[in-house]
């Protein structure tokens, strides 16, 4: 925290406008406290609110902009989806179908781990909520499977349940907090809305589907073990019959699935779908959430920091640091309009850059509100500069970039060295095959 400060007191001494200088300061001590979890991460965020409007650095409703952002209300319906999954019971019906299907080989165990992870994060929207759900099954089942604490089997099931539900979920819209705050950001400053099922045709075959692949195969490479020890028949019993609740439940995810995937039919931002589920899942009458679900189970800290760093990119742009970030860029890369597939490689290595740094949500925080001045410089379009930060924050070099690894690492125990070697790992994979395959997909589909 000392350092942060430090850092931020530092900018105050450059030659910058006040109200930039002012705002450099707040980007550089909230980022540098949510990349180094210094403090909760509610707590830079309500910071930001009060430091930002005290010293006049934008107005009000540009400080608290990201409480009025679809973005924020799509998070809020996936913690309440997330709460009424739980409370139903519906979430451990999913953990005991999978259980049921795994297979009896360890390649096919692995790829179907990894497959399943996938399936959940079209259903769950918390990538945390998803790695909550799976880990404790996955670490039951490397018991009953014979793969004790510190086998390569235990620790393949494990990372191909995390990074299988984790990784390739950034092509999934409402699945990831990065996601969602490029996409509040987008709405924000420039009344970009993305659709679902336009960002799922433009990133899924390769950043999902491929990503998912390659999890599977480097996990298979990287942990090679034996076969599972079969399970017995008793426990591989027919699941009862689904609650009233759960059946009410699924539809209620169906119909999400349905309206997200025909946004662009529609109309209705990803945003109030989302949040009209959680409305209905928050009445009593529904009986689908406890009685006391909005005081005391829903996490207000994740909601400050998703609205806080939409806000913080929107005082970002309103006071110009976006322009000047991206004018000191230009004294080291050169763009060259004539070259998108360049164009886009260099976008993605310098969000990539700043994800290593800031950690994968502060990337759109700080590229998202330069990226007009961007489309400018490289000749791209808009939406296509801010489709290169999902190329970036999808592809992370180590744990600690991403809070959700985290999590896992501590909730699984896995070995600190083999979750940095397989991030290793996945990112070269990412930046030598996926990363341009995903910009000539672009091409394909006509972006670029």
């Amino acid at each position: 925290m000392l350092v942060a400060t430090g850092c931020a007191g530092g900018l105050l001494s450059l030659h910058l406008p006040l109200p930039m200088a002012g705002t450099a300061a707040l980007v550089i001590f909230c980022i540098g406290l949510w990349a180094t979890a210094a403090v909760p991460e509610y707590w830079p965020a309500l910071a930001f609110f009060l430091i930002a409007t005290l010293f006049q650095l934008a107005p009000a409703e540009t400080v608290f902009s990201g409480f009025h952002s679809s973005t924020f209300w799509l998070f809020f319906g996936g913690i309440v989806l997330g709460i009424a999954i739980q409370h139903t019971g519906l979430g451990q019906r999913i953990a005991q179908l999978l259980s049921s299907r795994l297979g009896d080989t360890y390649a096919g165990m692995i790829s179907r781990i990894t497959l399943a992870g996938l399936a959940l994060a079209f259903i769950i929207p918390s990538s945390m909520a998803r790695i909550f759900l799976l880990l404790p099954l996955i670490m039951a089942l490397a018991d009953r499977f014979g793969y004790h604490s510190g086998s390569n089997g235990r620790t393949g099931m494990l990372i191909a349940a995390v990074f299988g539900t984790w990784a390739p979920a950034f092509s999934i819209l409402p699945s990831n907090a990065p996601n969602m705050i490029l996409s509040g950001m987008a709405e924000n400053l420039y009344g970009e809305e993305f659709s679902y099922g336009d960002y799922l045709i433009l990133h899924f075959p390769i950043l999902g589907l491929m990503k998912a692949a390659a999890v599977a195969l480097l996990a298979l490479w990287m942990f090679p073990d034996r076969a599972p020890i079969a399970i017995d028949a008793e426990a591989r019993h027919a699941p009862s019959p689904m609650s009233g609740a759960e059946q009410r439940l699924v539809g209620v995810l169906f119909a999400c699935i349905l309206l997200w995937l025909t946004d662009g039919l529609h109309a209705i931002s990803p945003g109030w779908i989302g949040l009209g589920a959680a409305l209905y899942c928050l009445l009593p009458a529904s009986r689908l959430t406890p009685g006391k679900c909005i005081n005391e189970q829903v996490n207000y800290g994740s909601l400050f920091f998703v609205a806080g760093i939409i806000g913080l990119g929107a005082v970002i742009s309103a006071t110009g640091l976006g322009e000047a970030v991206i004018a000191w860029t230009g004294r080291y890369v050169a763009f060259t309009p004539d070259r998108p597939f360049g164009s886009a490689l260099a976008l993605t290595a310098i969000s990539t850059l700043f994800a290593i740094v800031v950690s994968l949500p502060g990337v759109p925080a700080i590229m998202t509100p330069a990226a007009a001045s961007l489309a400018d410089a490289t000749g791209l379009s808009l939406m296509a500069v801010l489709m290169t930060q999902v190329l970036a924050f999808s592809n992370v070099l180590l744990p600690y970039q991403a809070p959700p690894l985290l999590a896992a690492l501590q909730m699984a125990q896995l070995p600190l060295a083999a979750m940095t070697k397989f991030c290793l790992a996945l990112f070269a994979v990412g930046v030598v095959a996926l990363v341009p395959l995903a910009i000539a997909w672009w091409f394909v589909l006509g972006l670029l």
